[in-house]
């Protein structure tokens, strides 16, 4: 029995601001899974800043996109996955597709909630954590300084640094940005580094 399945194809590369007709929404039929692989149902899937990048000269015209995602086994004659499954894997252009398991990893949904892990549970909060704790070698109460704070990565850098009870400092690209680093995310000092005298905003965050 085969399963249909709608995917996104990149069919010309976008000028400036991509446009609907830079894509093509494609269904397909795909087999059943053979021996040792599965048919898994994305679910969720990140759509993420250098994607545009990959419109200019990664993915090929005609052929389906990419990117992080998770989603639930529907069939498996794989060992290392059953029915019923929750996977992360980076197929996330189509609501589904057979795999041989390669590239997948299991998701456990009674540590975090789902969609966790496409942010501080997934790439998002293993960038922040190695580029802070093992690259920066974070030390606790130094004073942290996180650019584009507001973002996915930056955000969680700025928490885990409160964690480590630090002084964080954040620059963001709009006053609402700001405001939402302050009251959600209690950073010590944030502004807007489109507006604001960077240096002085630097001075006053280290108090």
């Amino acid at each position: 029995m085969t399963t249909e399945s709608r995917e996104v194809h990149l069919s010309s590369r976008p000028v400036g601001i991509p446009k609907v007709g830079d894509f093509e929404l494609v269904t397909t039929q795909l087999p059943e899974p053979a021996s040792g692989e599965v048919l898994v149902q994305n679910i969720y899937m990140s759509v993420d800043p250098y994607m545009r990048g990959r419109m200019r000269d990664g993915w090929e015209l005609g052929q389906v996109m990419d990117g992080g995602a998770l989603g639930k086994v529907i069939e498996s004659n794989n060992d290392r996955f059953k029915a019923g499954d929750y996977v992360s894997g980076s197929r996330g252009w189509r609501e589904y597709f057979i795999s041989d398991g390669r590239g997948l990893a299991q998701i456990d949904t009674t540590l975090a909630p789902l969609t966790s892990y496409l942010g501080a549970m997934g790439g998002t909060g293993l960038t922040a954590y190695g580029g802070l704790l093992v690259t920066g070698q974070l030390k606790e109460g130094e004073t942290v300084f996180v650019s584009a704070a507001a973002g996915a990565v930056g955000s969680v850098v700025g928490q885990i640094a409160k964690i480590k009870n630090c002084r964080v400092i954040g620059s963001a690209g709009s006053d609402s940005k700001v405001a939402y680093l302050m009251d959600e995310f209690h950073f010590d000092h944030a502004f807007n580094y489109k507006t604001a005298n960077i240096l002085d905003e630097l001075q006053k965050g280290v108090g």
